[in-house]
């Protein structure tokens, strides 16, 4: 006999052990494991089901971020904006009251320069007056025949009322 084939008894017994353990392997065997590749394939299909939900609702949570900070930045300018108007009129306010009590301080200034000069004038006339009273008396007090030398009395005596200290 050869060494590569087998005898006919062995070769039954081989076939026959096969078909028994085919058999049981094919009855109790192979349900358990379609039962546990059906129950992996099941729970493999749920995780991606679970993932897709998760990753849809991870695209909607990312809009409504989007949303939100688009909504934030447009409030954000918004009182910015109102900021900015309120900035302006306080100043504007400001310049207004600023300008107006300039104002009200260049006219009490103008009304005591007004005054002030109103009250030189009336001096200025007082003292004229009196140098004229007093030119007067000097010159009648003196009987001077000549017109020249009436000048010439008032203009020394003019003279002699601005070297002297003021009357009042």
């Amino acid at each position: 006999m050869s060494l590569l084939l087998p005898e006919s008894g062995l070769l039954f017994w081989m076939v026959l052990s096969f078909a028994i353990v085919f058999f049981i392997v094919g009855k109790y065997g192979f349900p358990v494991i379609t039962k546990m590749v059906e129950e992996r394939k099941a729970y493999i299909d749920q995780s991606m089901k679970a993932a897709h939900e998760a990753n849809e609702q991870l695209a909607h949570l990312k809009e409504e971020s989007d949303a939100l900070m688009a909504a934030a930045n447009k409030e954000h300018g918004r009182i910015l904006k109102e900021a900015m108007q309120e900035r302006d009129k306080i100043i504007a306010d400001a310049r207004k009251q600023a300008q107006a009590a300039a104002q009200k301080e260049l006219e009490e200034v103008k009304l005591q320069i007004q005054r002030e000069k109103e009250e030189a004038i009336r001096d200025i006339r007082r003292q004229v007056a009196v140098l004229s009273v007093d030119i007067a008396e000097k010159v009648l007090r003196k009987n001077l025949d000549k017109e020249q030398e009436q000048m010439a009395m008032i203009d020394r005596m003019l003279d002699e009322m601005l070297a002297t200290p003021n009357k009042n």
